[in-house]
C-alpha cells in the first residue's frame, strides 16, 4: 500500500501563499468579513497592514467591496466562509463580480461539512451548484498542498472571476516531484482498468487510499483529481469512461448538482455508458458530526468507497457502452409486451 506523508491544511497554504505574493505586488489586497482568523490571515495583517480590508460579518459588502477594488486594477482576494460567502451574498457574486466581469478571487473557507457539528446552517454544500449556475466564475477545488500553491499562484493572475474552496483539515501530499498544474487540466493520479474514482477537493485522499485497498484485491483502479470544475475537463472523463468498467465520483457536497451530475452529463451528452454511481451528501436531512465522522456515515470513507466500487463492479447492470457507438444502435429493441 503507497504510504502518504501529512502536510498542512490547505488554508494554512493560502495564507502563505498569499503573503509571499503581496510582499512583492501591492496592488494584491486582500478582504476578509470577520474570518481574518478563522482564514489563517492573521499574519498577512499584522505584515502588510495596508493591504487587507476587514469588513466585519457583512458578506454582500465583503463581495461589492472586493468588486470594486477589482474594477480599479487591484488583485483581490475575498475570504470567508463557503457557506455564508456562496449563500448570502450570492446576488453580489452573480451581479458585482461574475455578469460585471470583476476578477475578485472568491476564497470559501471551511468548505463542505468542515464545520462538523455546527450543523446544515454552517455546511456549504450548495456553493458549486449555485456557482455553475451563474456565467462567468470559474470553481476550483484542491486536493492537497500542491495543488492548493500553484491554484493561489494562477489564480492571482486569472482574468475571469475566480472561486476557491477550501476545508480545514491537514493534507496528505497526493502528487509527485513532477506534477504539472494547470487550472482545467484534471491531474490523474492513478490509472486503472476496472474501476476509476473522480474527486475533487478533501474527498481525493479517501478514493486513493480506496483504491489502495481495492488493489489490494487484484482489482486495477484509477483516481482523478477533478480540481477545477469549470472550465470542466470532459476530455479526460471520456477518456477514462472508455477505458474502464466503472466510474464513482466523489464530492463533498450535495450529489445534487456538482461533480457528479458534471460527470453524467458529459457521459450522457458523449454517447458513453458504463455502471456509474455519484457519492457525496444524498438529498436529505444532513447528520451533524465531525468530518470524518459525516464522510464514514455517507460511505466517504477508504471502506465505504471500496465497498461501492465492488458493489458497482459486480452489479452488471446492462452492457457498456462505447463513445463510437451510434446512440440509437446501442439500445436494446423495445419489446411490447414488457412494461416500460
Amino acid at each position: 500500500m503507497t504510504t502518504y506523508s501529512l502536510g498542512k491544511p490547505n488554508q494554512d497554504i493560502v495564507a502563505e501563499t498569499l503573503l509571499a505574493l503581496a510582499r512583492q505586488d501591492r496592488d494584491l489586497i486582500v478582504v476578509t468579513g470577520d474570518s481574518r482568523g478563522s482564514g489563517k490571515m492573521t499574519a498577512f495583517g499584522e505584515a502588510l497592514p495596508d493591504q487587507l480590508v476587514e469588513i466585519g460579518i457583512a458578506e454582500q459588502n465583503l463581495v461589492g467591496v472586493s468588486a470594486g477594488l477589482a474594477s480599479t486594477g487591484k488583485k483581490v482576494f475575498a475570504i470567508s466562509p463557503a457557506c455564508f460567502l456562496t449563500a448570502r451574498s450570492l446576488e453580489q457574486i452573480k451581479n458585482d463580480v461574475a455578469y460585471s466581469d470583476n476578477p475578485v478571487k472568491l476564497v470559501g473557507i471551511s468548505a463542505g461539512v468542515s464545520y462538523g457539528a455546527l450543523g446544515s446552517t454552517h455546511h456549504s454544500l450548495h456553493d458549486v451548484a449555485a456557482l455553475l449556475a451563474i456565467h462567468n466564475i470559474d470553481i476550483v477545488i484542491p486536493a492537497d498542498n500542491f495543488e492548493t500553491h500553484h491554484a493561489i499562484l494562477a489564480a492571482a493572475i486569472h482574468p475571469r472571476p475566480i472561486y476557491l474552496r477550501f476545508g480545514k483539515r491537514p493534507m496528505y501530499h497526493l502528487h509527485s516531484p513532477e506534477t504539472q498544474f494547470q487550472l482545467g487540466k484534471a491531474a490523474i493520479l492513478r490509472s486503472g482498468s476496472d474501476v476509476t474514482f473522480i474527486a475533487s477537493g478533501e474527498t481525493v485522499a479517501p478514493a486513493l487510499f480506496a483504491a489502495d485497498l481495492l488493489g489490494q484485491r487484484g482489482f486495477s483502479c484509477g483516481v482523478i483529481s477533478m480540481h477545477t470544475i469549470r472550465p470542466f475537463d470532459a476530455e479526460a472523463v471520456i477518456g477514462v469512461a472508455t477505458t474502464c468498467r466503472a466510474l464513482i465520483t466523489v464530492e463533498e457536497h450535495s450529489v445534487n448538482g456538482g461533480l457528479g451530475s458534471l460527470v453524467a452529463a458529459t457521459l450522457m451528452e458523449a454517447g458513453v455508458w458504463l455502471p456509474f454511481k455519484r457519492v457525496g451528501i444524498p438529498d436529505e436531512d444532513t447528520v451533524a458530526g465531525s468530518q470524518v465522522e459525516i464522510f464514514k456515515h455517507y460511505g466517504i470513507s477508504p471502506e465505504g468507497l471500496a465497498e461501492t466500487a465492488l458493489n458497482l463492479l459486480n452489479s452488471g447492470r446492462g452492457n457498456r457502452i462505447p463513445a463510437s457507438a451510434p446512440a440509437a444502435a446501442s439500445r436494446p429493441a423495445a419489446n411490447p409486451s414488457t412494461p416500460v
